[in-house]
């Protein structure tokens, strides 16, 4: 499975979609084969498995890939607690400040899931600590609603405006305290 990786990886991620058609596969072939590809790259960075993680790294995948939620390869390993994976897509380029279809990014959901030690590397990243996702909240509101203190000091360390309000009028003092307006 390696090699197909590798090969199917190589010509996907290359732009060589002349290169499968040549070869005889059909539209719907080759796009069944990024379809796979996608998932074998999910599915690495969810659980961890670096060293098909690494098959993709290797052959120049466009590790910023998205699925049908915006869910890329390192929102999907920050969330799902793997911070060795996070490392090697971060150092590999892999967008630290990509958002999926909501808004969100690996940083929330690091924060979200606890993941302490992955949202801290997140943070070193180049990304603006007050990224907001589509309701308008900020990493700092999720740290302050999921009582993470120490990455909220982290937050306020980094530069992050504490004083900022979501589009319901939340802000990090008031989520610190479990007031949350909703509609």
């Amino acid at each position: 499975m390696k090699r197909f990786i590798l090969v199917a990886a190589l010509l996907l991620g290359s732009g060589h979609a002349f290169a499968a058609s040549a070869q005889g596969a059909t539209p719907a072939e080759f796009e069944q084969v990024h379809g796979q590809l996608r998932d074998y790259l999910f599915n690495a960075a969810r659980f961890g498995d670096n060293e098909v993680l690494d098959e993709f790294i290797q052959a120049g995948y466009d590790l910023n890939t998205a699925d049908d939620k915006g869910y890329t390869a390192l929102i999907l390993a920050a969330y799902n607690g793997h911070p060795e994976t996070v490392e090697r897509l971060i150092a590999a380029g892999a967008n630290a400040c990509a958002k999926d279809k909501r808004g969100n990014t690996a940083l929330m959901g690091a924060i979200f899931k606890g993941e302490l030690r992955i949202a801290k590397r997140l943070l070193a990243t180049e990304c603006d600590p007050d990224q907001r996702n589509n309701a308008g909240q900020t990493p700092a509101m999720y740290a302050a609603l999921f009582q993470r203190d120490a990455l909220l000091e982290a937050l306020r360390e980094r530069g992050a405006d504490l004083e900022a309000t979501d589009a319901l009028g939340n802000r990090v003092e008031s989520l610190a305290r479990g007031e949350i307006r909703t509609r």
